[in-house]
């Protein structure tokens, strides 16, 4: 006897077998993810810890170590920085004024020449042997005038004794018109043939450099030729043409209104080197509406030729000097959520986060307008590591302006770079 037995049914898995079953069913990257997503939130609570038992120990524990300054008072300039090329005043392309050989040339390359020096030597031989011609015609006409007028003074005399007519008087009147007027003209080529043996001596119309020879000795030049004999560029004085925007125009119209003079230095091109000082000469008639700028002309004496035409330069238009400023450090000011502040170190050696206004940042060197008193201890090296009410021990100081600071060994000083205001810049708001 015989029984059919049902199939066999799947049996239920237990909650645990089944997230088991789950997670075995998981692909490889999955696993990768969840382990690097671990590792980064164990290092983020690890930095958290760290700070915290920093900041503890900073209020309660050990001092941190940091470099500070003394608030002083001085005078802090205020510069306006551009952009700009060097401009010769005159720059001039000597041309002959008469076609000849040329025979000489006088001056090297690279020679300066004063006004008026001779240059170039043209064949003056044409010209001379015209100059002469032209005198000897001077000449003859001369004697023919010196006769008519003779014969003049004897007509007048028989006219007197009606011994000729009228007409025969004046017909040699007429005469000595014409001597006179031959005269003229030949006193006229006179002057111009000596004025050609003038020029064949080719002289500098102004005082400068000579640049590269055009045409070489034994050539024939002419007048009318493109490129010129020589070129002449003036350096003493010389010119920088140099850009500003134009919302800094209004206060600099306003010192040219004053007739204020107002200093120009020029720099390098990486603002490392002094090149040389000279003063705002104008200002152009009109702003460029492309880039917003103005053109501004600076003059400089340039007598150490440290300045040589289109030589790009950094401009620095000193617009006024501001007196008895509070002056720090420009490292030593920060900035946070609340703003600019800066980390004031009070008498038990704690440092407190002061809310300041920044002025004029000028180099290291930065001026506030508000929020701190003279002799004032700020932090200048290390301030990433503090929090208001750190503990601090002062390593560096910079207290050679402060008469009242404490008298801790000097350090080299460090720090990071100015969170506020602009190099060169006026007062920030």
């Amino acid at each position: 006897m015989s029984y059919d037995l049902p199939p066999p049914q799947d049996q239920p898995l237990s909650r645990g077998a089944e997230w088991r079953r789950r997670i075995s069913d998981q692909p490889v990257w999955v696993w990768i993810v969840a382990v690097v997503v671990m590792i980064v939130i164990w290092r983020l609570v690890a930095a958290h810890n760290r700070n915290a038992e920093r900041a503890k120990k900073g209020r309660g524990g050990a001092a941190l170590p940091v470099g500070a300054a003394a608030v002083r008072r001085g005078d802090m300039p205020v510069y306006y920085d551009g952009l700009g090329s060097v401009s010769a005043n005159y720059t001039v392309t000597v041309h002959s004024r008469v076609d000849g050989q040329l025979m000489s040339v006088n001056v090297r390359e690279g020679q300066y020449v004063d006004q008026g020096q001779v240059l170039a030597q043209i064949d003056p031989r044409p010209f001379q042997a015209a100059l002469d011609q032209a005198q000897g015609q001077l000449l003859k006409d001369q004697a023919a005038l010196a006769n008519a007028q003779l014969d003049l003074e004897r007509y007048k005399g028989l006219y007197a004794q009606n011994a000729i007519p009228k007409q025969q008087l004046d017909t040699q009147a007429a005469t000595v018109g014409q001597d006179e007027g031959a005269v003229k003209t030949d006193e006229a080529a006179v002057e111009t043939a000596q004025l050609n043996v003038t020029y064949a001596r080719v002289t500098a119309p102004i005082s400068g450099r000579i640049g590269l020879r055009q045409v070489d000795p034994g050539n024939i030049i002419h007048a009318t030729d493109a490129n010129g004999m020589l070129v002449i560029t003036q350096l003493h004085p010389i010119a920088v043409i140099f850009t500003l925007p134009e919302d800094d125009l209004p206060p600099i119209m306003q010192k040219i209104s004053s007739r204020a003079v107002l200093p120009v230095e020029a720099l390098n091109r990486d603002k490392t080197q002094h090149l040389a000082n000279g003063r705002l000469l104008t200002v152009d008639n009109q702003i460029d509406p492309a880039t917003g700028t103005s053109k501004l002309k600076a003059v400089f004496n340039n007598t150490e030729n440290t300045l040589f035409p289109n030589q790009f330069v950094n401009v620095r238009l000193l617009l006024d000097t501001e007196h008895n400023q509070l002056i720090i450090p420009a490292v030593a000011v920060q900035r946070g959520a609340q703003g600019t502040f800066v980390y004031v170190i009070k008498p038990d050696n704690t440092v407190d986060a002061q809310p300041v206004k920044v002025g004029v940042t000028e180099g290291t060197d930065t001026s506030i307008v508000e929020g701190l008193t003279d002799g004032a201890m700020v932090v200048i090296d290390g301030a990433d590591k503090l929090q208001p009410g750190s503990k601090v021990s002062i390593t560096s100081p910079n207290t050679a302006n402060s008469p009242n600071a404490p008298t801790t060994p000097n350090a080299s000083q460090g720090g990071t770079q100015p969170a506020a205001g602009k190099h060169g810049k006026r007062r920030a708001s």
